[in-house]
């Protein structure tokens, strides 16, 4: 019994976990590095665009594709609890035309 476990643990140390994150707007479940982050910070009433996906805050993935975008814009306000300005999602914008 014990070196069955044993040998699990070795088989396990291997393997590195990678974070998953669900897309706003499509709902599906992607490695974290794919996504964009948007965050509303804790002392704030506005969202804004987090690139480096170090920021404090409240904060809500999406796909980087054009159709998601448009399915995200009615569910961001209510994941994040506030409103989203014209900016931010201009901003998103150029960032998926990259």
């Amino acid at each position: 019994m014990f070196e069955r476990n044993l040998r699990r643990a070795r088989r396990m140390e291997n393997t590195k976990k990678i974070p998953e994150r669900q897309c706003v707007g499509c709902r599906a479940k992607k490695p974290k590095s794919e996504l964009i982050r948007i965050v509303r910070p804790a002392d704030s009433e506005t969202a804004e665009l987090d690139r480096t996906g170090k920021k404090s805050g409240r904060g809500a993935y999406i796909c980087p594709s054009a159709d998601c975008l448009k399915k995200a814009k009615k569910r961001l306000p209510v994941a994040l609890g506030c409103s989203i300005t014209d900016e931010v999602y201009e901003r998103l914008e150029k960032e998926i035309e990259k």
